[in-house]
């Protein structure tokens, strides 16, 4: 989970380098878009952000475990919305700034901007970013773990366990780990996404999906049956993930864009999210039977995830903002907008947040890990408190 982690953070920054570049809508776009890009785009996000979601779930499996609920859910806030609260009133600012100077017209500077900022919520009358953009992540599992608390708390204890037991016994069985994707295919086919329950900016789903992900990631560590199936059989349910994200994409590009409510619609959303959990089962499944390893670094390089989750899209953003105007070669644009960003946010994260306590608190990591570097002997590297 860790390995897998650090790795679908940078999916998404890969994901959010080709923003500027696809059909949808984004804060800056680039002068020309296409439809190859779209295509990329829309694989991704058919498994990246659910992914993340039930990553987070068994990561919430390990940290409830044995802990006090109180000192849990404080972690949580401080965590994920100390993050939150600091970019939304900071660098996001940035990315609407952006857009609203490219896409609105805006001609003054970001200083002349920020009071702006304030007036209205965006996007529907202002301009204030209350779900912080891409950062929308942090607070909507900060609300939904809050939420299914009292589940997570039963599901932990002795009859709860029992139930899991039981019903990994039946799930690891491959067909029907599949076949769990049909609830959230329900909800994908039914909900609008004209309303804000239903609309899917939010990494291409609706909010009321990522529930179902987060309690399947939150269920995955009790059923050690359900992660032998995942190891044994990844091949096939990833191969079947991919038949099923190649035949949504052929019938997106034949017929076109489905309308809502039509029976086109239904299936086609619903074969996608079939597409989606098949993927995430593969994948799973690959990490159990290849990335079961520890290394010296990865302490480091997951306490660098949230903090680079945090800062990526604005460092993107605004080194794109400069680029993507420019003549040159499109894919020479992406390249340069990958590699810059990359080493952008990097330097960032080590030269200002990581050996700086009070830096490290605003971006969610624990300023307690520092003095223990500090304090640990130079040989024992992976003892580090991860943030």
């Amino acid at each position: 989970m860790d390995w897998l982690r650090a790795l679908v953070i940078l999916i998404v920054f890969v994901f959010h380098c080709g923003r500027f570049f696809d059909t949808d809508g984004w804060h800056v776009k680039n002068p020309t878009r296409y439809e190859a890009a779209q295509v990329w785009t829309t694989f991704l996000a058919c498994w990246m952000m659910p992914l993340i979601f039930v990553i987070s779930g068994a990561s919430t499996w390990y940290a409830l475990k044995g802990k006090a609920i109180s000192r849990f859910m404080k972690d949580r806030a401080f965590r994920l919305l100390t993050p939150l609260v600091v970019g939304m009133f900071t660098h996001v600012a940035v990315q609407v700034y952006l857009e609203k100077k490219t896409q609105a017209g805006f001609k003054g500077s970001f200083l002349e901007f920020y009071p702006q900022y304030f007036n209205g919520f965006y996007p529907w009358t202002g301009n204030f970013a209350w779900m912080g953009f891409h950062l929308w992540y942090l607070e909507a599992l900060f609300l939904l773990t809050a939420l299914v608390l009292p589940l997570l708390i039963w599901l932990q204890a002795q009859r709860g366990e029992a139930l899991l037991r039981r019903l990994d016994a039946v799930a690891s069985r491959p067909w029907v780990l599949v076949l769990a994707a049909a609830p959230m295919a329900v909800l994908f086919a039914a909900l609008n996404p004209d309303t804000f329950i239903g609309m899917r900016s939010f990494g291409g789903w609706s909010l009321l999906i990522y529930p179902w992900f987060f309690l399947y990631g939150f269920l995955l560590p009790g059923c050690p049956k359900v992660e032998a199936a995942l190891e044994r059989n990844w091949k096939q349910i990833l191969g079947f993930g991919a038949v099923c994200v190649l035949a949504v994409l052929g019938i997106w590009k034949g017929v076109g864009d489905p309308n809502y409510p039509s029976a086109y619609y239904g299936w086609l959303h619903a074969l996608f999210t079939l597409a989606s959990w098949s993927i995430i089962l593969g994948l799973l499944g690959v990490a159990k039977a290849k990335l079961s390893f520890n290394h010296r670094r990865l302490s480091a390089i997951n306490e660098a995830v949230l903090p680079f989750y945090a800062l990526h899209q604005t460092v993107i953003l605004v080194l794109g903002y400069f680029i993507v105007f420019r003549p040159m070669p499109d894919f020479l644009k992406f390249v340069i907008i990958l590699l810059l960003s990359l080493a952008g946010t990097l330097v960032i994260y080590v030269g200002l947040i990581r050996p700086f306590a009070v830096m490290r608190a605003l971006f969610g990591m624990n300023p307690e890990a520092l003095r223990v570097a500090d304090a640990a002997p130079a040989d024992r590297p992976t003892l580090l408190v991860r943030g």
